[in-house]
């Protein structure tokens, strides 16, 4: 009989031993927003920075993306990588040992959502184009993305997470029937979240019989699906940070031996797994800002990937961001809008099947010269605000469908780069749990 590890191997997931803050830090300041979250504010990083100030943070150890054309680079992961041997030297963590964590989290728009915190096998992980692995990603992977942050994760001892992992469990046997019995788990974190990030519990997993609860729940999930296209976990946030754990462990694995490699810590990374059919788990379009552009030479490109269309002036930005997903209006359709005032753009016969596709390649097309400059942002207030100076231009995406989400990587293999977000940039996860990668 095979033992709860021995099963866990074929299903590309196992419980980890889990790193919490002890009492008495204080999580409220040690859990921070992704660090791809902002970044183009930097005044959200400055209101971080005076609310943490010298406290145990994982503002420490992290590298926030909005400071990465800054110069001090090199001193930064430096830093990093010493406040984290400093952390661990200080025995400033409670470990749980060969444990899931389940996560409730809500977010201060009134969502509340269930998550599993739990160690994927990047054995099983392939963010290639035409992959058909177990772990896949499901947006185009931008290659050029990942070393600039092996940088910061290749003399790291610690991973902090942000990556959220979406399953596919319409009978919710996993996360929900955890989250029935979460009054037998022993609770062991709860706190606010800063800048208006709402609030989190943590449940620790580690019994027997839950185990088990987790493991017959994915094995069931794992023989309805296809063996050539074996999809059971799909990358909701965080492709390109679970990539780079991947390219990290990739280089690693080539010293070590063949039982080496079998349980080496690199070789697995800390997720939150979520169910794309939680209701409190909502997807929200990856919109964009374009810096130094003007509306002419903006539908000049679009006419190149797009073989007719047109453009209709909407009264006010709520009404545009409305006609964007208006099912009525036929066609692939975006919303455009600068310092002159909203644009909705319907296209015919665009290049790409979906709009961020299609403008993707618009987008491309502008900045290649280096004149032109993009920014992808969550949320449509921050587009307002941005394409309100000039020589900016917002563009609003429409939805993307979570019914038809998983069918579709299947089928298509990805999306295209940055065309959803699991909520807006509040509702993105904290950092806060953490593990060793390093043995």
């Amino acid at each position: 009989m095979q033992t709860i590890d021995e099963r866990f191997v074929k299903l590309g997931l196992r419980p980890a031993d889990i790193l919490l803050p002890a009492k008495p830090v204080d999580l409220s300041k040690w859990a921070v927003v992704a660090c791809d979250q902002f970044t183009s504010e930097p005044e959200y990083w400055k209101k971080v920075e005076d609310y943490v100030g010298q406290a145990p943070s994982t503002l420490h150890l992290i590298y926030p993306e909005v400071y990465l054309e800054e110069p001090d680079k090199e001193e930064r992961i430096k830093r990093i990588d010493q406040t984290m041997r400093q952390y661990l030297d200080q025995k400033l963590f409670d470990t749980y040992p060969h444990s899931f964590l389940l996560v409730h989290r809500t977010t201060a728009l009134g969502h509340s959502r269930w998550g599993l915190m739990a160690a994927l096998d990047l054995d099983q992980y392939d963010y290639s184009k035409d992959s058909t692995s177990l772990i896949r990603a499901t947006e185009g992977t931008i290659l050029s993305r990942i070393p600039p942050r092996k940088e910061i994760r290749k003399n790291a001892v610690l991973e902090i997470p942000h990556i959220m992992v979406l399953i596919d469990d319409a009978k919710r046997q996993i996360i929900e029937a955890l989250a029935a019995k979460r009054d037998q788990l022993t609770k062991v974190y709860e706190t606010e979240l800063m800048a208006g990030g709402g609030s989190i519990e943590g449940f620790l997993v580690d019994k027997a019989e839950d185990l088990e609860l987790v493991a017959r729940g994915f094995e069931a999930l794992y023989e309805a699906l296809d063996p050539k296209n074996p999809l059971l976990f799909a990358m909701g946030d965080g492709n390109h940070s679970l990539a780079t754990a991947k390219s990290c462990w990739e280089d690693r694995k080539a010293t070590l031996s063949e039982a080496q490699r079998e349980n080496d810590p690199a070789r697995f990374c800390l997720v939150e797994l979520e169910n794309i059919h939680d209701e409190g788990l909502t997807f929200e379009p990856i919109h964009r800002v374009l810096f130094h552009v003007d509306f002419d030479t903006f539908c000049e490109t679009v006419e190149d990937f797009a073989s007719g269309g047109k453009v209709v002036e909407e009264p006010d930005f709520e009404t545009l961001c409305a006609a964007v997903n208006d099912p009525a209006v036929k066609g692939q359709k975006f919303g455009y809008v600068d310092s002159e005032g909203p644009k909705l753009f319907i296209l015919e016969d665009p290049v790409c099947a979906i709009a961020a596709g299609t403008l993707q390649k618009v987008i491309d097309t502008l900045t290649s010269d280096g004149k032109t400059g993009v920014d992808y942002v969550h949320g449509t207030a921050i587009v307002q605000k941005l394409s309100k100076e000039a020589g900016n231009a917002g563009l609003v995406l429409p939805d993307i469908s979570k019914q038809t989400f998983f069918d579709t990587i299947r089928k298509d293999k990805a999306f295209p780069r940055k065309t959803f977000s699991m909520g807006e940039a509040t509702e993105k996860r904290y950092y806060l749990e953490a593990r060793k990668i390093v043995g």
